[in-house]
């Protein structure tokens, strides 16, 4: 699979290095042995340059963080025998104890990819610049759809806390930013004014629900300096992006996740959002012997969200179905806890376990008394934890599993 467009170009912000075909060459050349490669995916021109020759050569490539010990998983699943369709395994978010791989055929990826650069409109004047690690999901969507159209990607580490991020964005004349509900939460605390950054056109957000207040506040900024929010909807399962809220559809769709990727369609079955498209994964794999597996699915995939979809075609997304618990034998959605308060939820032992950032102990005990109200339960029901930060997945998401644990 080869998704590198001839006129793309990978430029690293810091160094000034770019991605050449001979460092695609000689990447491809150490590898000439290795039949599965595990890879970890730092932001540089040589990872970009390995990853690439990996996918051009057919070798399947297993990303991981480069920051974290993966040492069981590659024993966990080091084989010889490997599906020839598969070519990119993703670990999932979120997992309890070691977790999965989802599966990804290149057809599925490139397919993906398509999608994304169809649904975004970009061009070979596109300029992206990382925002997210290129193992997770997100991120890697952003290289695959700009290299695909022959566009620009600009490899930054520092982050959008530091100056140097910005200073990359007005040198390189970025147009494109992609970010996830959190970081839109640090841009606004940052006062983001996208007139004083004029290349920027787009800004997209995925990984996640961004809540509806700023979905309309960063819409407005883009629209006023001639720029455009895209709200976008996806799971690593589907390569990974679902769908897309197109701008001039949010102010009166605003709580939706858009509408289907070309080629894709949404279906609600009891109330669990399916989705059927040609970049779902061939299915997960849990030992080394699954990664000889073809496609389990079928390009049908259960997301475990629940949702609805109105007239026009436009998901909604209501909640998630494992995303439940029980106070007092009664069942409540704990995405709806959250949505109403400024809190993170976790259910066990018939009780609602929150945890809220900074706030005093007379404040806890008045947010418990809230929540049991609006439950209409005893409050003995409701456990409120203060916590200085939440703990957070690599993809800006809450660590669920890191809370549980703590309970």
């Amino acid at each position: 699979m080869n998704l590198l467009h001839p006129d793309a170009r990978v430029i690293d912000a810091a160094t000034g290095e770019s991605l050449t075909p001979a460092l695609i060459d000689e990447a491809a050349a150490a590898l000439a042995g290795e039949s599965l490669v595990f890879m970890p995916m730092e932001t540089t021109v040589a990872a970009v340059a390995r990853y690439l020759a990996a996918l051009r050569l057919g070798k399947p490539v297993v990303l991981l963080d480069p920051d974290a010990d993966h040492s069981r998983l590659i024993e966990r699943y080091t084989t010889t025998d490997l599906h020839p369709d598969l070519a990119l395994m993703l670990t999932t978010s979120g997992s309890t104890g070691d977790p999965k791989l989802v599966r990804l055929s290149a057809s599925a990826v490139r397919a993906n990819a398509e999608q994304v650069a169809e649904s975004l409109g970009i061009t070979s004047d596109d300029v992206a610049i990382t925002t997210l690690p290129l193992f997770y999901s997100y991120g890697l969507s952003v290289l695959h759809s700009h290299l695909l159209r022959g566009a620009t990607v600009v490899l930054e580490r520092t982050g959008i806390m530091q100056k140097d991020f910005w200073t990359a964005v007005n040198e390189h004349r970025v147009t494109s930013m992609a970010f996830v509900p959190y970081q839109y939460e640090m841009l606004r605390r940052l006062r983001f004014d996208p007139a004083k950054y004029p290349s920027v056109r787009t800004l997209t957000q995925a990984g996640g629900r961004l809540r509806a207040e700023l979905v309309t506040d960063f819409a407005g900024r883009m629209a006023s300096a001639g720029g455009r929010l895209f709200v976008m909807y996806g799971q690593t399962e589907a390569a990974p992006r679902m769908a897309c809220l197109p701008p001039d559809r949010i102010a009166d769709k605003l709580g939706s996740a858009g509408l289907a990727m070309p080629g894709g369609a949404f279906v609600i079955e009891d109330d669990e959002v399916v989705y059927r498209g040609p970049n779902v994964m061939m299915g997960y794999a849990e030992n080394a012997a699954d990664l000889a597996r073809g496609d389990d699915l079928g390009g049908v995939l259960h997301t475990g969200d629940l949702g609805r979809i109105d007239d026009e075609g436009f998901l909604f997304i209501t909640g998630r179905i494992k995303r439940m618990g029980k106070v007092f034998g009664v069942r409540i959605n704990l995405d709806d806890v959250e949505k109403h308060f400024p809190v993170a939820a976790v259910a066990g032992d018939d009780k609602l376990h929150v945890f809220a950032e900074n706030i005093t102990a007379d404040e806890a005990r008045a947010l418990r008394t809230k929540i049991a109200e609006w439950l209409g339960s005893h409050f003995t029901g409701v456990d409120v934890r203060i916590i200085e930060v939440l703990p957070l997945l690599p993809n800006g998401k809450t660590d669920y599993r890191a809370l549980e644990a703590s309970l």
